[in-house]
């Protein structure tokens, strides 16, 4: 989405070759291929742990920190090692973000009329709220200290990052069109 927005506002005479159909399938596929691989080297490593204590979860899904808390191993090197191919996968995310943001921000500033600024705006921060709500509440329930940490906070959090962010994206998306900007007001 960031790239979109990039393109549609630092280039927009090159938008229709360099967004064209082929390059959105490339891109899609490669999301979906990293997003495989990733799953996959998560997958791989819960199933080859052994689990002493039981398998059921106090979640509505499985997630890797409270099937690792079930591990009678110690997974101490395996929980760095994943930890680290997380932070790398998600530090070049971010920094593919910013890096569009920063670019658009730019050209933004440079529009001379207030109103082109606020359009150009507009098309932005439903992004970002939607991006914001999604990492604020997925680093705070990973990255919290054990010492605050509930199985309803973990769960309510859960809900949040898994089920609120996306059912709220084509919401956010869709409050640019004055028909359901007019059906809220009604």
């Amino acid at each position: 989405m960031c790239y979109d927005r990039y393109v549609a506002i630092c280039k927009p005479l090159h938008y229709g070759t360099l967004l064209g159909s082929r390059a959105c399938a490339h891109m899609a596929a490669a999301a979906w291929a990293a997003g495989f691989l990733y799953s996959l080297l998560h997958t791989a490593s819960t199933f080859s742990l052994p689990l002493c204590q039981g398998n059921a979860l106090g979640q509505f899904f499985c997630e890797i920190p409270h099937i690792l808390k079930l591990s009678c191993s110690h997974t101490y090197v395996r929980e760095l090692g994943l930890i680290g191919v997380s932070a790398c996968v998600c530090f070049g995310c971010f920094v593919f973000i910013v890096f569009s943001y920063v670019q658009i921000f730019r050209a933004v500033l440079r529009i001379p009329s207030q109103q082109g600024q606020h359009k150009a705006f507009s098309t932005c921060l439903p992004h970002l709220a939607v991006l914001s709500l999604f990492l604020s509440t997925a680093i705070f329930a990973y990255l919290k200290p054990p010492s605050i940490s509930s199985p309803s906070l973990d769960l309510a959090l859960s809900v949040l990052y898994s089920v609120v962010s996306p059912a709220l994206n084509p919401f956010i998306y869709s409050l640019r069109n004055q028909e359901l900007k007019d059906a809220l007001r009604k």
